[in-house]
């Protein structure tokens, strides 16, 4: 068992950095993902991909030379394989959550939100030019789901173990260049889950082409890291290199620190030696006097600008973005940020959103970070999985601290790949404070649950001994050998009755609430009822295993060696709809509903975590038909004193209680009830909630003044009906259909966890009053969007928001199905013309060569003929339509002929194209050229050979 002390005191004399992204690719905003420095371009790959819902079985193998090419690079078969026909696929944009657009199913799966999911096949072809040729070519994959397959022209080039975690492909020695496409094929497995919420299916976050120089900075391969010691900051340098040239390269490594102003106020320099096909890490200092600090409330970050050169010449250059803070756990009082106490106000989050599923866009992931701002979180767990890398920017640029979870507990290598990566791209983030190894495992409190962490928690400190481990517990903690004896901080989950006995027993063991609550509300709802599926939102309802918000945090206020609290849920998200099951499809354990919409519990929490005066009453004061009976009236505040009022009648002043909360019993009639906040003696705060007419209009109001028409912005629009004085009509449950001009509607939603319809299309019912749509820019656009909102019986609404015109983000390019016509074989040289319709034996793997269409033509030893010959399926475009087949370059004379029958012809020597037209009907079809070959001219397909469509 580690030191925690010695441990814990020196991380404390640490502080972290923040990486705004390893690579020119993450930098202040979204759109600058997509962006190019010297020596390396980062291009998006999420435009030209075409999708196919549900598995393509492989072929079966028959035959020996079937079987033998089978077993060779480049030789992948069924969809994988480069010349399978994906021209009639649905086209899609990246990200895709293809289980999103599921109507909810009863025979489905109750955990994944009753949303089937399955495999999914995606499919591209990518165009390099011949400037190209030479770099590193690095596709990166932030994020599929659950378990996919990659090939690149045909060869199988990774497999995806996490639907969480990103994954970067060196796609160099597979690449071809100009005319030649290279086919990228994918296999989304989502029938595998990782977790037991809704995880979405398919590439659900951005893809990217890294092209870089040959000698180069990895990804994830700066390590920029203040450090404060002696009273002296520094950064301790790592930049890991990397080198695809045939021989040692001399360079020169230079650190510069930028301030916010854009002024150098450190730098760093040094040689390297960097092998053939190494790796070669660099280390070094940058000194830095009187930084300013990284904070909740003043997030100053810093840039290190790191560059390669040689000889003068920029090869690459990072720029990451880094935090000077200090943080350390005590185990008598908790967190310290700066050497300044900070109780943790945390909630824990899964990724989803009304709508969208996982694949959220970057505007609706900003609006949800905001909105748990303003309900005073300064803490979030990344439960139980990595988040998207722009969360963590966010974070850093928003002022949140992070505990940061694994999702596999497994210390088997290919899972330590996946915790490895998790700290290398995330550590320089001044956000993040806590790395979480595992949550709630069974054998967290056996000598097996033990030893598994200690070796992860040892994988965790060789990369970052800045912040301390941890793991999320719901037992174990008391057994003779268990897994929060190899972590740092003890994580609790839903233990509040034990933290006092932990104490006792362990007081020099810092600890945290991991994840705690676990309580029910349903949004605008005021009294349960179980066959419904509602709860009320009186903080009353509870699981078995929780507690209720007031509970579970006043266990925790009260205990300052308890650092602080990670309420399940932030917001809530499809699946695990406990305690119910059908229809019921989301949770009903979020501070938030799924689309952001305050639930009571938020006003409590606001009340409890922030300073500024808090005062809100519950419920609504719409209660038609109980007129004269008593209405339970509940303040959420942070007072000295409340006192209720009905219609200017006082309905008594009540002692604050900032933890139970206060309560009245309010005989109804309509009217306005009110609330006056007392501190000291003094009103401060004042709150009111009218009794409103029938509704009579819908209102529509957008989160942000403005979208960049860039064709990625989006953000969800709030929908909600008013009475003729202009109120929130708080029990409207009216269908609303919307129209859209300029941009796209991409998701709806309206926060009902019963609510089985889908959320994709036109049309959504209110809930209580509200609903969102979620709408996107076009790429190119500029002026406004649109967004019109009718129902029966109620006035039409029309928002118009300002799309501004913006630089659209850098795309590889790709291309439309074109059928490249590969397996070609070329027979022994012949003094004879060779028959265009001879085959080479299934087992003759010898006399009849392998070509590639594309290659240089080379020169014929002897003067004869030599066929070259293919057999394919033509595309079903193709077939139905006829089409062209086009040499892009022959060399030499040549006849062509298809199934025999001569189709077109060549009679010149040099090089040039050629196109026959090819007739429809075809289906499966065999290509022989037949060459005329004189002894040392050279001959040849010395361009690719492809099908294309009418």
């Amino acid at each position: 068992m580690p030191n925690r002390r010695d441990f814990l005191k020196s991380a404390g004399a640490l502080a972290t950095t923040s990486i705004f992204g390893q690579s020119a690719a993450y930098a202040s905003t979204a759109r600058a993902r997509a962006a190019s420095v010297p020596g390396r371009a980062v291009v998006s790959l999420n435009k030209g991909w075409r999708f196919h819902e549900g598995d393509i079985a492989f072929p079966v193998i028959r035959g020996h030379g079937w079987t033998y090419a089978n077993a060779k690079a480049g030789s992948a078969s069924g969809a994988a394989a480069p010349g399978f026909d994906d021209s009639e696929w649905t086209n899609v944009v990246l990200p895709h959550d293809f289980a999103s657009a599921q109507l909810p199913e009863q025979d489905a799966n109750v955990s994944q939100g009753y949303r089937k999911r399955g495999i999914g096949w995606y499919r591209t072809l990518i165009r390099l030019d011949e400037a190209d040729h030479g770099k590193h070519l690095e596709l990166q994959l932030d994020g599929i789901s659950t378990l996919a397959t990659v090939w690149f022209n045909g060869t199988q080039v990774a497999h995806v173990w996490s639907g969480y975690n990103a994954v970067y492909i060196d796609l160099t020695p597979f690449a071809t260049y100009g005319d030649a496409l290279n086919s990228l094929a994918i296999r989304a497995d989502a029938n595998t889950m990782q977790g037991w919420w809704y995880e979405g299916a398919g590439i659900y976050r951005n893809t990217w082409l890294v092209k870089r120089e040959q000698v180069h900075i990895v990804t994830d391969g700066v390590f920029a890291h203040p450090v404060f010691a002696d009273g002296q900051w520094t950064i301790p340098l790592e930049v890991t290199l990397y080198n695809i040239r045939k021989g040692t390269q001399r360079v020169q490594v230079e650190s510069v620190l930028v301030d916010a102003d854009g002024k150098s106020v450190a730098a760093f320099t040094a040689p390297a030696d960097v092998g053939v096909l190494a790796h070669q890490v660099v280390t070094g200092t940058l000194r830095v006097a009187a930084p300013r600090l990284w904070s909740l409330e003043e997030r100053n970050l810093y840039s290190v600008r790191t560059r390669v050169l040689q000889d003068g010449k920029v090869l690459d250059e990072v720029t990451t973005r880094c935090g000077f803070r200090t943080q350390r756990f005590d185990p008598e009082q908790g967190f310290f940020l700066n050497d300044r106490h900070v109780k943790l106000q945390g909630v824990c989050i899964h990724q989803d959103h009304a709508g969208v599923g996982v694949a959220v866009p970057y505007g609706v992931l900003d609006y949800r970070m905001r909105r748990l701002k303003e309900l005073g979180v300064n803490a979030i767990r990344c439960s139980h999985n990595a988040q998207d890398k722009r969360f963590y920017e966010l974070c850093d640029e928003l002022g949140f601290l992070v505990m940061d979870e694994n999702r596999v507990f497994n210390p088997s290598p290919e899972h330590v790949d996946e915790l490895t990566w998790l700290v290398r791209c995330h550590r320089n983030h001044p956000s993040i404070i806590l790395w979480s190894v595992f949550n709630e495992e069974p054998i967290q409190g056996t000598e097996q649950g033990y030893e598994m962490v200690r070796r992860m928690v040892a994988a965790v400190h060789a990369l970052d001994t800045s912040r301390p481990t941890t793991a999320a517990m719901n037992t174990g903690q008391f057994e003779p050998a268990n897994a929060g004896q190899a972590v740092d901080v003890v994580g609790f989950n839903y233990q509040y009755q034990a933290y006092d006995g932990f104490h006792q027993a362990f007081p020099t063991v810092p600890m945290t609430s991991s994840e705690d609550t676990s309580a029910f509300q349903t949004r605008g709802e005021y009294v349960t009822v179980p066959e419904k599926h509602i709860f009320a939102g009186y903080d009353d309802d509870a699981s078995s295993w929780g507690s209720t918000h007031r509970v579970g945090w006043q266990a925790v206020a009260e205990r300052p060696f308890v650092a602080g609290a990670f309420v399940w849920t932030g917001f809530d998200y499809h699946g695990e709809p406990t305690p119910y099951e059908w229809p019921s499809n989301s949770s009903f354990f979020g501070i938030m509903d799924l689309c952001g919409f305050a639930k009571d519990a938020f006003w409590l929490h606001q009340a409890q975590w922030r300073k500024e005066p808090v005062l809100r009453l519950a419920p609504h004061w719409n209660w038609a038909g109980k007129e004269g009976q008593a209405i339970t009236v509940m303040a959420f505040h942070n007072m000295d004193e409340v006192e209720v009022f009905l219609n200017g009648r006082s309905q008594g002043r009540q002692k604050g209680d900032i933890y139970a909360m206060n309560r009245w019993q309010v005989p109804y009639a309509p009217g306005t009830l009110a609330a006056v906040g007392y501190r000291g003696g003094k009103v401060v705060k004042r709150f009111e909630v009218e009794t409103t007419g029938a509704p009579v209009t819908l209102k529509l109001t957008p989160d942000r003044a403005f979208l960049r028409g860039d064709g990625l912005d989006a953000q969800p629009i709030q929908v909600e009906a008013l009475d003729a004085k202009g109120r929130h009509v708080p029990l409207a449950q009216h269908q609303v259909v919307f129209t859209v001009e300029g941009g796209d509607i991409i998701g709806l939603g309206n926060g009902d966890p019963n609510d089985t319809s889908s959320e994709k299309g036109n049309t959504r019912a209110l809930f209580n009053g509200l609903a969102q749509v979620i709408v996107q820019t076009r790429e190119g656009s500029a002026g406004r969007l649109r967004l019109g909102a009718s129902a029966p019986g109620l006035k039409s609404a029309v928002l118009d928001v300002e799309v501004r015109a913006a630089q659209p983000w850098a795309y590889q390019a790709t291309s439309e199905p074109v059928q490249g016509l590969d397996g070609w074989r070329s027979s022994p040289l012949s003094a004879a013309p060779v028959d265009p319709n001879v085959r080479p034996a299934d087992t003759d793997m010898n006399s009849w060569g392998w070509v590639t269409p594309g290659t240089r033509a080379r020169p014929a030893e002897r003067t004869g003929y030599v066929l070259y010959a293919t057999d394919a399926w033509a595309f079903a475009r193709v077939r139905k339509h006829g089409g062209t087949l086009e040499f892009v370059e022959v060399t030499g004379p040549c006849q062509v002929f298809i199934d025999g029958k001569k189709a077109g012809e060549k009679t010149t020597a040099a090089p040039a194209p050629l196109r026959i037209p090819f007739p429809a009907g075809d289906t499966r079809f065999h290509l022989s050229v037949l060459c005329p070959v004189t002894a040392g001219q050279p001959h040849g397909l010395s361009g690719v050979v492809r099908l294309l469509s009418a």
